[in-house]
């Protein structure tokens, strides 16, 4: 993404480690996704941001350790990355057998994002996802 994107958009809000902030980051994201015109992306970015948040609390969080979500709109990209502070498990999609409980997060990511990647950092890592902006249709003269 291009930082020098003229009408870019930045969102972060950081979330105790409990269940139910996956819930308030998704309104969170949705609406801002759609105060930002994108609301055809609203759905996608709600399941991205469970599934990165569920495996950031599953995974990836520590007692009483913040973890962080952060929004990125471009003309071209918007973006979903929760930030956690357990950088030695870094996630991997697997294959889920029809009697496991979890495991199919990261399947969902995958199906949905454009791209998605893990970035480690000095103390844990980011989880990100882009979901690609549809082009703006010019508007007809009236």
């Amino acid at each position: 993404m291009s930082e020098h994107d003229s009408d870019a958009k930045y969102d972060v809000v950081s979330y105790t480690p409990y269940l139910q902030n996956i819930p308030l980051a998704r309104r969170r994201v949705v609406q801002l996704v759609t105060d930002w015109g994108h609301p055809e992306l609203a759905g996608d970015a709600a399941l991205l941001t469970s599934e990165l948040c569920t495996n950031a609390l599953l995974h990836g969080c520590l007692r009483e350790r913040l973890f962080r979500v952060e929004t990125f709109l471009t003309e071209a990209v918007f973006r979903v990355a929760v930030t956690d502070p357990k950088g030695e498990r870094v996630p991997e999609p697997r294959a889920a057998t029809s009697g496991d409980q979890f495991g199919r997060g990261l399947l969902i990511v995958e199906a949905l994002a454009a791209r998605w990647a893990v970035d480690t950092l000095a103390v844990g890592k980011t989880v990100w996802a882009e979901l690609t902006v549809p082009p703006r249709r010019p508007r007809k003269p009236e």
